[in-house]
């Protein structure tokens, strides 16, 4: 097993759980899902305490939430690679698709380059190897990251303790969501730790037993 660090930094506007996930201090690291203040700095702050190197800013999905602070961190690591699902690309330039219109604050990242992150191929962080699942349903071109040595799935808003994402939205399809849980995410072993995009750390089996919305 890889002693993987992860580091959660929780937005206090939404609940936002970013991530900053790495191996040992002066190494790489990912950054995922920066969200808004105070988040951003915290990651730049621990960052630089640890003198971690980014390889990459990772992101789940697109909505507002969870890239609200891709700004700042790009800023601050000027190149660094931007990856995220080309389904979800268009969230970085329409306040609509990522939900920041809704609430009455629109967000515009711009024209990113991003890197598509591709349902079934291999990320390499340090020594460990992460899968990309895809696990959309609640935003288009959503992405879980997992590391079978690690028994870790980073999840964004996939699953949640005792909860899934929200599939009410004008670009959700419940069906299909339910589908990709089932099938990519309770199929791993009952102990991997899952990381959601809020709220605690749970594991895949408690979600099998006592998950109201996947006991059907």
């Amino acid at each position: 097993m890889h002693t993987m660090q992860i580091d959660t930094f929780t937005d206090l506007q939404f609940g936002e759980n970013a991530y900053v996930v790495w191996h040992g201090n002066q190494g790489p690291c990912w950054i995922i899902d920066p969200g808004f203040p105070p988040t951003p700095e915290q990651i730049l702050a621990h960052v630089q305490e640890r003198e971690l190197h980014p390889e990459a800013l990772i992101l789940t999905h697109g909505h507002l939430d969870h890239i609200a602070g891709v700004p700042d961190i790009l800023k601050a690591f000027d190149g660094l690679p931007v990856h995220m699902a080309n389904a979800a690309k268009e969230a970085l330039t329409n306040p609509e698709e990522n939900l920041s219109a809704g609430y009455g604050m629109p967000i515009v990242i711009g024209d990113v380059e991003t890197v598509d992150l591709v349902p079934g191929q291999n990320l390499s962080l340090d020594e460990t190897t992460w899968q990309v699942f895809d696990t959309s349903g609640h935003a288009p071109g959503s992405r879980s990251l997992y590391c079978e040595d690690a028994g870790i799935v980073i999840v964004g808003d996939a699953l949640f303790q005792s909860s899934i994402g929200r599939t009410d939205f004008h670009h959700s399809d419940h069906a299909e969501f339910i589908r990709n849980i089932k099938e990519k995410l309770l199929t791993l072993p009952d102990e991997t730790k899952v990381h959601s995009g809020h709220g605690p750390v749970t594991t895949i089996g408690d979600e099998k037993r006592s998950n109201p919305f996947l006991q059907d």
